[in-house]
């Protein structure tokens, strides 16, 4: 069975603009005073892990253009690249997206001045907004993961990008809860928690990709003494 070639077009295409509404979330929404996100902190962090799969998929494409000894050494190197990148930046947000947690925490249990600062700044948290993207995201990669099996059904025996997948699917189910259930006032909290689960499972992946690639560039360095 050969590639659907159009039907993995739109898939990656798909995956891409899932990418650029997470990255440009706070762009869309309003802020709250003092610069407090919304529609939240996990919306962009799943950027990481959706634009992990983005470049597996981009690699796949390049895959189909490109010589195939050429494609196995570029892919070793820009996924030891993207991947140390990928883990640096969700390094950094789980250290931002923790002392923003504390920072809330803090000022809701600092009555009465402090509590007052929090419910200001915090309390009114754009649920609407949070479920407006977050239907907009599932609809994208649910067309993405079709479109993919409708391109090639062999996707599915891909592990690695079956089980990213489903891991950006399983962060968002979870953030569905930790916004739709405490009340209004929390979420704000129950989101930033959202988002440090979610940077540190972009941070997990990021690791897998980078022992990945170094794997692969020294099995490509074998190769090419062994041909010399």
């Amino acid at each position: 069975m050969e590639l659907k070639k159009p039907f993995f077009i739109v898939a990656i295409a798909l995956i891409a603009l899932a990418v650029l509404v997470e990255c440009g979330s706070l762009a869309l929404s309003r802020d709250f005073p003092g610069n407090a996100p919304t529609p939240g902190y996990w919306i962009p962090h799943l950027a990481l892990l959706d634009g992990l799969a983005l470049f597996t998929m981009a690699i796949m494409g390049f895959a189909l253009i490109i010589p195939e000894r050429i494609h196995g050494r570029l892919q070793g190197v820009m996924t030891l690249v993207v991947s140390f990148l990928a883990l640096f930046m969700a390094i950094l947000l789980v250290v931002a997206t923790i002392t923003a947690l504390f920072v809330m925490i803090s000022l809701l249990c600092a009555p009465i001045f402090g509590t007052a600062a929090y419910f200001g700044i915090y309390s009114n948290f754009d649920r609407l907004g949070a479920a407006v993207i977050l239907g907009l995201l599932m609809i994208l990669k649910v067309g993405f993961a079709v479109c993919l099996f409708i391109a090639h059904p062999r996707f599915l025996q891909n592990k690695g990008l079956v089980l990213l997948v489903l891991t950006s699917f399983l962060a968002q189910i979870l953030v569905s809860f930790l916004q739709g259930l405490p009340p209004t006032f929390l979420v704000s909290i129950t989101d930033a928690i959202a988002g440090i689960v979610t940077a540190v499972l972009a941070a997990v992946w990021a690791l897998v990709f980078l022992v990945g690639s170094l794997i692969s560039i020294v099995r490509s360095l074998r190769v090419d003494r062994a041909l010399a």
